[in-house]
């Protein structure tokens, strides 16, 4: 099984300015490869191929408007188009939505690292074009690594591979586990464990309260330094109190993917022998705009993901139950269906006198589903 490993980099002055011309120049390749496969596409022309664009990336580095693409890795810009291929083939496979062009403000920055020329030492690794850099922690050595790649996350330097790793089978008790997935609680498992809604914690409510002040004051100076429709003088303050949003973002997304982590290794380490879920529509929670945020702040799908490659690390089975089964309208105890039941009712009553929480009743069922499964 390929498991990703992310270590911080600490690179100097020197070489953060090349990690940034890298970045870069990632970026800048994928937004030419997206919009030469929409002038083409325009045309009536075929899906050029990563090695024709790939050649023609070649002839333009020998032009001298684009000589300082040499001035980097050329495994960098090899992958940068072949990954805008592979997102514009996706889209018309409909396995995603239209690739978007990226943003030197808004998107991510990272680039790819030849496997070939990555080398790794004590507590320092070698980034093509760039130097030994030095690591916060060891990486594995003399293993394989698979899709190397350098990531910025507003305020440290990463690099992160995949490694090739082998667990061993423990044994499994015969409890089989089904999970609900709510916006009250994060999830509600059949065996009684529950993880809160990491959102409205003090610390979550404090940092996004923070947020709102800071993106309030860097709205208003916008407004301020505006020079006619959709312009406007970026000031130094206006870039400090930017770099303060992001760093909250960052905080924020870590605090949220720390929870989920941790409530999905809790599950885990229980060793059930199989465990039930049901495949939320995520897109369509999106689309309530009364809940939206709620969906969007729980980062369902990242829990399902994060389930199903961690069942298959222990070699726990996973499942999944079609979106439309009736889990919270099914009594539990006589399996009578409830169609009446709304989403204020936070409490399941039934005929026969059963009183059991809403959400854990659902999993209870989910449980149910998958023990009669084969």
């Amino acid at each position: 099984m390929i498991l990703a490993k992310r270590v911080r980099l600490k690179p100097t002055k020197e070489q953060e300015q090349k990690l940034w011309k890298s970045a870069g120049t990632a970026r800048w390749t994928y937004n030419w490869t997206l919009n030469r496969q929409q002038e083409n596409y325009k045309k009536g022309g075929k899906f050029l191929s990563n090695n024709d664009l790939r050649k023609e990336i070649t002839q333009l580095k020998q032009t001298d408007d684009f000589k300082w693409l040499s001035n980097v890795s050329n495994n960098i810009a090899k992958q940068a188009v072949k990954d805008a291929c592979d997102a514009y083939q996706k889209f018309f496979k409909g396995q995603s939505q239209f690739p978007k062009f990226k943003s030197r403000r808004k998107s991510k920055a990272s680039f790819y690292n030849d496997t070939s020329k990555l080398k790794v030492k004590k507590n320092l690794v070698l980034i093509e074009k760039v130097g030994w850099i030095k690591t916060s922690e060891q990486l594995p050595m003399n293993v394989k690594y698979t899709n190397p790649r350098i990531s910025f996350d507003k305020k440290y330097w990463y690099i992160s591979i995949g490694i090739e790793q082998e667990f061993e089978q423990e044994e499994r008790s015969d409890e089989v586990i089904g999970i609900d997935l709510g916006i009250k609680d994060l999830a509600i498992c059949s065996n009684g464990q529950r993880f809160k809604n990491i959102n409205k914690t003090k610390e979550v409510r404090k940092t996004e309260k923070c947020l709102r002040r800071l993106q309030r004051s860097v709205s208003r100076k916008y407004d301020m330094n505006k020079r006619g429709e959709n312009q406007f003088v970026k000031t130094s303050n206006t870039i400090k109190i930017e770099k303060s949003i992001q760093r909250l973002h960052r905080r924020l997304t870590n605090i949220r993917d720390n929870h989920i982590h941790q409530a999905t290794n809790a599950i885990v380490k229980t060793k059930p022998c199989k465990v039930v879920m049901e495949d939320l529509n995520v897109n369509g929670m999106m689309k309530n705009r009364h809940l939206s945020k709620a969906v969007a702040n729980q980062k369902l799908y990242e829990f399902i993901r994060q389930m199903k490659y961690k069942c298959e690390k222990y070699g726990i089975e996973f499942m999944q139950v079609d979106r439309f089964y009736p889990s919270s309208k099914t009594c539990s105890s006589c399996g009578t269906i409830k169609k009446d039941l709304k989403l204020s009712d936070r409490v399941y009553k039934c005929e026969c006198g059963l009183k059991i929480d809403r959400d854990w009743n659902a999993s209870i069922n989910l449980a149910n589903f998958g023990k009669l499964a084969v």
